[in-house]
Order: C-alpha cells, then structure tokens, then sequence
C-alpha cells in the first residue's frame, strides 16, 4: 500500500471512531439525562410526581402457566400504574418446566425485557447474576427503592450479595426453612398413634410398622419419590442434589464430603431396613413425584413448612394433614434466593423498573391486584382483610403468589388466621443463621468437576438415599465414583473461596 493511500485509511478510521464517539457519547447523555429526570421525580417524602416522567412500557417475564384473563387483570394494572408511576406492564408468563431454559434463551439473544423472576431453583439466581445477565441494584435501591428496604428484613438482601451487589430483589416471605415429618391425621387417629416425639427418621419405625402391618398394600407408610433425601445437619453448599456441605454446628467451618459421614451412613442403614420392610415403594428410585395428598394412601412424608402450612395443606388435600418439625429453622443463602425479581442489564429502564418493584413491594392494591385479579369477578371481598376465590380465580386466573413479591401485602383467605403474617416475621426472627449465610460459590474454575460430580449424583443418590441398595455394598463405590469425578478439587476451591469471603465479614 502507498503512503497516499495508508493516509487516506487512516484519516476514514480516525473519522469513523470520532463519529462513534459521539454516538457514544451521545447515547450516554441521553441515558444520564433519563436518569435524572426518574431522579428529580422523587419528591422528598418518597412519593412521585409523574408530571416529569415520561410514559414507559416494561416488559417483565413470570413463572407459572400462561392465565387467561391475564390481559383483562393487566389492563387494570395499567390504569393504576399509569396514575402511580406514568408506566404500562406488559407480563409474559412460561410454564414451571420451560421456564429456565426459555429465559437462556432470551437472554442470549440480548432481547431488552425488564423485569424476570429468577430463584436458587429456576433460571438460577447466582450463576446468572455472576454471568452479568442482571443489572446491579445497590444504587438503585438506595435511589428508588427505599420503600423495599424499608419492608424486607435485612438478612434477604445481605445474603444474596454477590461479591457484595445485589442483582435481585427477594420476596418477602418465609426466610428461615425448616423441614417437617408431614402425617394423614386420619391413620394417627386410627391407631391412636404418638407422633408428639418424633423427630429423626429412626422415631418413625413404630409408626411405619403399624401401618404395614394392619393396611392394605395400597397404603404406602412413607412416601417419598426419588428425590427424597434424609435430613441432615448440613448446610449444602450447592443444594443438595450434590454431597458437599458444612456441619449446621461447625466450630472449623470447613466443608465435608457427606458421603463420608457418619450421619449419612446411619441414615442410610434405617432406609435400607425401612425398603426391605415394604415401608416404601418398590420403585422408589425411579419416580419422578408420588400423588399421595391426591390419593390420601399415606402415613408420613417430608416437606418443608411455614407458619400455618397444615391448614394450607389441609385445604388443598381435603382431609387433615398434622406436621412435627424435624430441625429449628435455619436461615440458608438458598431460602433468601427461594424467590426474586431481577431487573435484566439490558432494560433501558431500569430507574422505572425499579420504581416499579418498590411499588409491587409496599403498596397492598397493586400486590392483591397482580395476584388475586380483579374484585367482584375473580375474588368477592369479605369482612376485614378476608377474600374468598371465585371460580374464575382457579379456571382463568391462578397466578403463583410467592414469585410476585411481598407476601405480607396479600389479603388472607377464610380460615387463615389474623396473625398470619406476623407468624411468619417471628418465624424468620426465630431461625438460625446457617454458618455459609452469604457465600456464594462461583463454579467458574471447577465447572467440569461440577458437571462430573451432579452426573455421579444422579446415578448413585437416587437408589442410595431411597434405600433401594445395599449401602455396605454401593456407598464406597459412589465415594470412589465422586472422587474420580473431581469432588476433591470442587471442595479444595470451595473451602479457598469461603476462607476468602469469611476473611471479609464483620
């Protein structure tokens, strides 16, 4: 190439990054401009005055079922955010199953959306939120989301910090979990059987015996599906489908491979007699779910609860269902990320977005509105803060209430009792705070040994924890299976990163 020539190139380079400089820039101003306009529209006392914002459309992704009078409820929506926030809501619902996969889709696509559900379960909160997919909110939140840190208890926020930001807002409900033996009131009655001591899955033999030995064999003792695990005093530190976890007691807090317990072994010793003795189905290990609240064909099962939850399961199963607590309620990362709402780091209106959820957060019309639907046609208002469901409620409008944010907020139903959300703000003040509370793992640098090891799980942890195997026989060839897959090295980076964070708490 000639000088003339490498001139004229350079000079049309130099040109071309000067005009995106000032597209650049220019977009940026823009940006910085709508900031402050969302900002100067904030009054001091925290209200908005919607005379300086201009109308904005958002776009937000749900779990659950597609509704059909969702467009009816969300014309509604509108006329009330229109007069609150000069803002429309355009809600997408994907289906229990399809949702986390759709949402890797969208997401990789780059499509500006807004708003999306996002959990420790479903399009899971902390891979996403590492990846850049949500928007840090910090100063969102300090900007235009006063009115959730007002009402959320503080220990949601803290722990779903990654590396210190939050990327979601959680919802305000149960923080602390705690499992329970579930039973069918009606066999304790039968057989006048004495659940008051049962806690550990050893207390339950008696019981399962009774009911071997005096129903028919369509009545299953224990009823559990594949993904039954014994309750250990762990804290997971990646839920646990995966065997790595840190004593709930730990004085060390260093993490253990849970196969090599002596916990696990003992539990697994009581599920393998409990197999052999027919307390459980013979094809434990294959099913994918267990319809006993539907069939009513069962002593006990495992769940976990939250105040009041008999007289939910009660009311959906039709028949009486009593619990005993297996643990106290322990505060885990995994339960404050049980349920969120992110704003994506594409959204060109994350100050509105924000407003928004602040909204959906503190104001009590808007939360019945976006999950009850509309007064008269799919809920009749009873005394007090009672409602009662219309059958257009279940046939055309049954959204999932604890992915739309603060529960408190919501109107109770005939039989739920007056204390029912100040249970719940005393169950959560009542739990214990799990040792790893915060710490977040990033899987980057063992993603392989990850992927190895969640295959050796589902391989050995179904027939294993259901006691459809020998365990004196298959337990040392999973530990040596985990090995071979990489669980060493997947601890030896957890223990170095939570030494790390640890290093970094008050």
């Amino acid at each position: 190439m000639n000088k003339s020539k490498s001139k004229k190139v350079s000079l049309l380079s130099l040109t071309l990054i000067l005009l995106l400089s000032v597209v650049l820039a220019g977009c940026g101003a823009k940006e910085n401009n709508e900031a402050a306009k969302e900002s100067e529209a904030i009054k001091s006392d925290g209200t908005v005055d919607i005379s300086k914002l201009d109308p904005v459309n958002l776009k937000m992704y749900l779990i659950g079922p597609n509704q059909k009078d969702l467009p009816k409820v969300q014309e509604e929506i509108n006329k009330y955010l229109k007069d609150k926030i000069n803002t429309t809501l355009s809600i997408s619902m994907i289906d229990w199953g399809d949702y986390s996969q759709r949402m890797q889709v969208i997401t990789s696509s780059g499509e500006d959306y807004d708003i999306a559900f996002t959990s420790s379960w479903a399009f899971d909160y902390l891979p996403n939120a590492s990846k850049g997919v949500f928007m840090p909110l910090n100063d969102l939140l300090d900007n235009y989301g006063q009115g959730i840190k007002e009402v959320l208890d503080p220990r949601f926020l803290e722990g779903t910090k990654v590396n210190g930001v939050n990327y979601g807002v959680p919802a305000n409900k149960e923080l602390a979990q705690q499992f329970v033996w579930r039973f069918n009131k009606k066999y304790v009655d039968k057989y006048n059987l004495d659940i008051s001591n049962v806690t550990t899955l050893e207390d339950l033999e008696p019981l399962l015996k009774v009911i071997k030995d005096n129903e028919t064999a369509d009545i299953t003792p224990l009823a559990v599906p594949k993904g039954f695990k014994p309750f250990m005093p762990f804290d997971f530190l990646l839920g646990d489908e995966l065997p790595i976890g840190m004593y709930l007691d730990t004085k060390d807090y260093k993490f253990v491979n849970i196969l090599e317990s002596p916990e696990l072994k003992s539990a697994l010793s009581t599920m393998r007699n409990y197999y052999k003795a027919g307390y459980v189905r013979e094809d434990v290990a294959t099913l994918d779910g267990i319809d006993n609240i539907k069939t009513g064909k069962w002593l006990v099962d495992r769940e976990i609860t939250q105040p009041y939850a008999e007289l939910g399961w009660s009311r959906n199963a039709g028949y009486d269902i009593v619990t005993r607590p297996m643990q106290d309620p322990v505060i885990y990362t995994s339960s404050a990320a049980g349920s969120m709402l992110a704003i994506s780091s594409y959204s060109k209106n994350p100050e509105r977005s924000m407003m928004f959820l602040n909204l959906l957060n503190t104001d009590k019309y808007l939360r019945n509105l976006i999950q009850y639907g509309i007064e008269g046609e799919h809920y009749k208002k009873l005394e007090g803060d009672y409602i009662e469901d219309l059958p257009a409620m279940q046939e055309r409008y049954a959204m999932p209430g604890f992915a739309l944010g603060n529960m408190f907020l919501t109107s109770l139903h005939d039989g739920d009792p007056e204390d029912k959300w100040s249970s719940f703000e005393e169950f959560n003040a009542s739990g214990v705070v799990a040792p790893t509370f915060g710490f977040n793992f990033d899987t980057s640098k063992v993603k392989t040994e990850v992927a190895s090891v969640t295959n050796v799980a589902k391989e050995f942890i179904p027939s294993l924890y259901t006691g459809s195997v020998d365990p004196d026989e298959y337990l040392p060839k999973a530990i040596q299976k985990f090995k071979d897959a990489g669980i060493d090295k997947v601890l030896a980076e957890a223990q170095k990163q939570f030494d790390e964070w640890k290093a970094t708490q008050k």
